[in-house]
């Protein structure tokens, strides 16, 4: 396999200079392996959607794997690796950083990395050597692609990875139709029935797998019908998109009317309920906060709830979402999920202080939080 120099001044992409930038909030660079997963990896793998096509190829990916000296690895959607295959050698070495089954590799918990940039963008990426955020990571060089089922939707990735001294022009092609590979051996699936909504952030919808046209009016009246399956009568929806505006029931009418035409007719009249079923990002968080799942409703509440809508119904909403997620991690002794928090919310003070405090002397990560302590006791 030919050899590619290692550069010595390396100019970062852009793409990767952002991933650092996010990064260095909640990775330390210094640290020497990819944190381990909580759970038991083996039986994530074994309800893996990817388990069978993965099988069906393994033998393939090994002998790529062995012939090139790679180590082949698949994750799932939250950058977990699921199964990995390679000669001795080099799965030794990758064992070492923990790129291994159970590894986790998104890039809150290690930073810039081909997974991490492919789990994120949607998009094939590959980081050689230096381009890794961790330091550990230096040595190496990886090709990366996503592997999505039918419907569009994210499962994982497959990483090919080596040392930078065997980096080769055509893994990416490689990765790309070993991808392609996988892809054609999963099930055919119809779209999801039912309205998917997300609205932490902008905002966007579809229903049975189609992509809806919503005005900003229609997209705020799903969000709080998703928030409030009991309902709302003609009065109080009116209320919560409308408040104090002289906007009559009438009014609102014609818009529930506008959005039961674009729902098929799952929105009813008399009293304004979905029915079909919803999927909606910002109600996930709600779930996880009542189940106590502390870790996912952080992961998830990504974006305030509708930033630009000023309806009233929203801004209540938009500060419940707010100040739960906030006391879940006041009350968890999660340093990472108070430093992931405080990345999102620059002038927390309060946060940045918990954060400072769960971290111990020599953690890495302590910089971290300290500095944006100051920074948020300068603003």
């Amino acid at each position: 396999m030919p050899v590619q120099a290692r550069p010595e001044n390396l100019t970062l992409r852009s793409e990767v200079a952002e991933s650092w930038a996010r990064s260095l909030s909640f990775v330390d660079p210094a640290r020497d392996s990819a944190p381990a997963a909580d759970d038991e990896v083996r039986a994530r793998w074994r309800d893996s959607p990817l388990r069978t096509p993965v099988t069906e190829l393994a033998d393939e990916l090994r002998s790529i794997a062995d012939d090139a000296g790679f180590v082949a690895a698949v994750t799932d959607e939250s950058g977990t690796i699921l199964w990995t295959c390679g000669g001795k050698v080099m799965r030794s070495r990758a064992e070492r950083v923990n790129f291994a089954p159970g590894g986790r590799w998104d890039e809150p918990d290690m930073g810039t990395n081909a997974l991490s940039l492919a789990l994120r963008t949607g998009r094939p990426n590959s980081v050689f050597s230096a381009e890794h955020l961790v330091a550990a990571l230096h040595g190496w060089v990886c090709y990366c692609a996503p592997i999505r089922d039918p419907r569009g939707r994210q499962l994982g990735v497959l990483d090919l990875s080596t040392t930078w001294d065997r980096s080769h022009p055509l893994a990416m092609s490689t990765v790309r139709t070993l991808v392609t590979a996988i892809e054609s051996r999963l099930p055919a699936t119809a779209p999801a029935p039912g309205v998917e909504l997300s609205c932490l952030g902008p905002g966007h919808a579809t229903l049975d797998g189609v992509p809806l046209r919503l005005s900003p009016r229609h997209l705020e009246m799903l969000t709080l019908l998703a928030l409030e399956p009991g309902g709302f009568s003609p009065e109080t929806l009116r209320e919560a998109i409308y408040g104090d505006q002289p906007v009559t029931t009438t009014t609102l009418r014609a818009e529930a009317s506008h959005l039961r035409r674009m729902l098929r007719g799952a929105l009813t009249s008399r009293r304004y309920t979905l029915t079909a079923p919803v999927a909606c990002d910002a109600a996930a968080v709600l779930s996880a906060l009542k189940a106590g799942d502390t870790e996912t409703a952080v992961r998830a509440y990504t974006a305030a709830l509708l930033p630009a809508s000023e309806a009233p119904g929203i801004i209540r909403w938009r500060d419940h979402l707010e100040v739960a997620v906030r006391e879940a991690v006041l009350a968890s002794n999660r340093p990472d999920l108070a430093l992931l928090h405080g990345e999102r919310h620059p002038f927390d003070l309060e946060v940045h202080e918990y954060a400072y405090s769960l971290l111990a002397p020599g953690d890495g990560r302590r910089g971290i939080a300290a500095a944006r302590l100051r920074e948020a006791l300068s603003d």
